[in-house]
């Protein structure tokens, strides 16, 4: 079997679902020692940093035999929730692809990128520095990413996200709000001293749904497309014969690189403004909960120039080698980005992120660790 997908199998059958997702989840404990573990092996140099209590990164260093520029290959090891998967932990293979929680996000891009590191720890690194991160939390708040780069520095990075083996120079930004309406608790039967907070929360989804309209009719981005939302969570009402005195939704916006999170922010404030002039006894309230900015990197930069001539060295043309894209979904690359660190995205082709039945193409986590073993011999 090929190191890369033995490595892949290994990931995959270890539990590493995200406690601030799932409470009284696994974490990225375990998972994080097997990688150190294996890091030590194939002859990297480790260090293990907590993000935060019981969830670490691992970061593996392989040093050239000349000063040159260093490159980092950075994922991470955290996978969404489980739920209506059958045998989530169970890595099988079929028909060319490796089913299993984490598979396609984003193990088969930690697979290949370690073991590109494997490539070069046993050939040898001529000039430069190798850095190989793998960081905690990236499907929640990526504390992971925030704790490398107070630490760790490189000249570029390639984050082994799922992109079909496109290579990707920016994606888009997110942030979440939670608006809560506000009623007046009363007994079902006396409307005259109820408020319906649930009835009021429905005149701000529809506002919300106009929003949305609005957002994906516009010019898209050149690179990202259009701005979107959609409301997450909805929660409100005690019982089934009492007025609701609250309700709260938490919604997400995804954002594009022309705007700011105060724009967004004051989109969101402006419904519910509109919505108390229109009828003085509407009550609500709107408190931003996280943000996180959208990520480009100029065409022309090194990195993705130096990453499609190594593409084009690994094996023959598909139609997925073309020019560069964007993704819609957020990454630590934006976070490394914003550290100063030049970062594009490339991993191999899979299906079914964050849903029951997820898979990563094999032949897309080898050519992708051909990729990255290319690109880490001519960086430098």
């Amino acid at each position: 079997m090929d190191p890369a997908v033995a490595l892949l199998r290994d990931l995959v059958a270890i539990d590493s679902v995200n406690p601030s997702l799932v409470p009284g989840a696994a974490g990225e404990a375990a998972i994080a020692d097997a990688i150190a573990a294996h890091l030590r092996r194939i002859g990297l140099d480790v260090e293990v940093q907590d993000a935060a209590p019981g969830r670490p990164n691992v970061v593996g260093v392989l040093e050239g035999r000349r000063p040159g520029r260093s490159l980092m290959y950075c994922g991470h090891i955290d996978t969404v929730g489980v739920e209506g998967m059958r045998a989530p932990f169970d890595p099988v293979e079929r028909d060319g692809r490796l089913y299993g929680r984490g598979s396609q996000d984003m193990k088969g891009g930690i697979a290949a990128m370690i073991d590109a590191a494997r490539v070069m720890a046993a050939e040898g690194l001529d000039r430069g520095r190798l850095v190989i991160a793998c960081v905690v939390d990236e499907e929640f708040a990526s504390i992971g990413a925030d704790a490398l780069v107070a630490r760790w520095r490189a000249d570029a990075a390639v984050v082994t996200e799922p992109t079909d083996l496109q290579i990707a120079i920016g994606h888009k930004g997110f942030a979440w709000f939670e608006i809560e309406t506000r009623g007046r608790a009363a007994h079902g039967s006396r409307p005259l001293e109820g408020r319906d907070a649930i009835v009021r929360m429905g005149r701000v989804l529809h506002e919300l749904e106009r929003l949305d309209r609005r957002l994906q009719a516009a010019t898209p981005d050149s690179l990202l497309g259009t701005a979107s939302l959609h409301a997450s969570v909805i929660e409100g009402g005690r019982e089934m014969s009492s007025y609701p005195d609250r309700c709260t939704l938490k919604m997400e916006r995804r954002t594009v690189a022309s705007e700011s999170s105060a724009q967004v922010a004051g989109e969101i404030e402006a419904i519910v403004a509109r919505l108390k002039e229109a009828d003085p006894e509407f009550e609500g309230s709107v408190t931003p909960m996280m943000s996180r900015p959208p990520y480009r990197l100029a065409p022309e930069h090194d990195l993705p120039i130096a990453l499609r001539r190594a593409l084009g060295s690994t094996g023959p043309a598909t139609t997925r080698d073309g020019g560069f894209v964007g993704m819609t979904f957020w990454t630590d690359a934006a976070v490394l980005g914003a550290a100063g660190i030049p970062s594009v995205l490339f991993g191999p082709a899979g299906a079914g992120l964050h849903s029951a039945e997820e898979y990563v193409e094999i032949q897309d986590v080898l050519r992708c660790r051909d990729v990255l073993a290319a690109l880490a011999r001519t960086w430098s």
